[in-house]
């Protein structure tokens, strides 16, 4: 593997961000485009892609919610690439660029069975319960990235 990191800013690196998702998550558990893509995916939205020679094989989405926290999400990697550690080098490279935009708490609403691969990342489960998702039924986890 030839594996890159692109902080995807500019259109066409975004829409590799896509590619994943819909061919990682949306076509495998028979999501909606509109259900896939929601209020969260705008221009500033900001994504990590990693690719492999190229073509994109793993993503994530990161945004803020408050001036401290922001939120990671929307973590894929394409089927064919899973078990390979490129999830925990997506989140790893997410945390980086929010901690150099200043954030210091990350919240994942995690896919319920999930919950110890984030574990494993350091995150802990702050809910009260499972959020009953449209499509998944999720954990709220959050972990510090900086004092």
């Amino acid at each position: 593997m030839n594996i890159q990191v692109i902080r995807a800013t500019e259109t066409w690196q975004q829409a590799g961000a896509y590619y994943v998702r819909i061919q990682g998550m949306a076509k495998q558990h028979n999501i909606t485009l509109r259900r896939e893509f929601d209020e969260h995916d705008t221009p500033d939205t900001k994504y990590i892609v990693l690719t492999d020679d190229d073509f994109p094989v793993a993503t994530c989405r990161l945004y803020g919610i408050d001036a401290k926290s922001a939120v990671i999400g929307r973590v894929v990697v394409l089927p064919e690439y899973r078990g390979k550690g490129l999830g925990k080098q997506v989140m790893g490279e997410a945390e980086k660029w929010l901690a150099e935009l200043e954030y210091t708490n990350v919240v994942i609403e995690s896919r319920d069975v999930a919950v110890g691969f984030y574990e494993k990342l350091g995150y802990e489960v702050t809910g009260e319960s499972v959020v009953h998702g449209d499509t998944f039924d999720c954990v709220r986890m959050e972990k510090g990235i900086r004092e």
